[in-house]
């Protein structure tokens, strides 16, 4: 697993420092909402021809970091 978060890069100077994919100008955002939107990893390397299959799952492995962590300035659920 750690070979997959290496693909992910934050350069202030990049995406306006979004995390992007191998210091590309393509954040882990935009595939995250691809694949929220529908489209298999086989349309989205079609879309982004960049891209190796182990970026997808590298964006998946991040978003499940971040979904690990604390957020204390978010409100609960009623």
């Amino acid at each position: 697993m750690a070979d997959l978060i290496e693909r992910i890069t934050i350069n202030p100077d990049l995406c306006n420092g979004k995390p992007t994919i191998r210091n590309k100008r393509i954040t882990v955002q935009t595939i995250l909402e691809h694949l929220a939107g529908g489209d298999d990893r086989e349309t989205i390397l079609f879309q982004f021809p960049s891209l190796e299959d182990a970026d997808i799952d590298a964006c998946l492995h991040f978003a499940a970091q971040m979904a690990g962590r604390n957020f204390a300035s978010y409100p609960t659920a009623a």
